[in-house]
């Protein structure tokens, strides 16, 4: 049973992870850690980070990444809605009494008016 719920938990928190963008995060510094791990070979420290992070080098994970996040993006939030229309109608509303009405008898509050007299005679032990 505890390891159903910590399956069920992880499987919620994936989702959640999912659904708030996580995965792309995950992915894109996957490729920044590639990346700078690549430029590192070939040139100084300095020039490797400005290589991997000012956005004018990116590698084919980041172009994959760029285009997946575009086309979640896209087909995510379609605007069924294009203008705003408004019904210019004249609407009344009409009130009408019941046909039938019954006055109820008052109910009283008083908690003194639902205290009970003891019974006569009184009981024996």
């Amino acid at each position: 049973m505890r390891k159903f719920l910590h399956v069920a938990r992880l499987l919620i928190l994936l989702a959640l992870g999912c659904s708030i963008g996580l995965h792309w995060f995950v992915l894109q510094s996957v490729a920044w850690s590639a990346m700078l791990t690549r430029n590192l070979r070939t040139h100084s420290l300095a020039e490797s980070i400005r290589q991997t992070f000012d956005g004018q080098h990116p590698c084919a994970l980041c172009l994959a990444i760029a285009k997946g996040k575009h086309e979640q993006q896209k087909e995510e939030f379609p605007s069924p809605i294009q203008k705003l229309e408004f019904l210019s109608q004249n609407v009344s509303f009409a009130f009408f009494p019941p046909t039938r009405f019954t006055l109820l008898p008052r109910v009283t509050t008083d908690p003194w008016s639902l205290a009970f007299p003891p019974p006569k005679p009184p009981p024996r032990a």
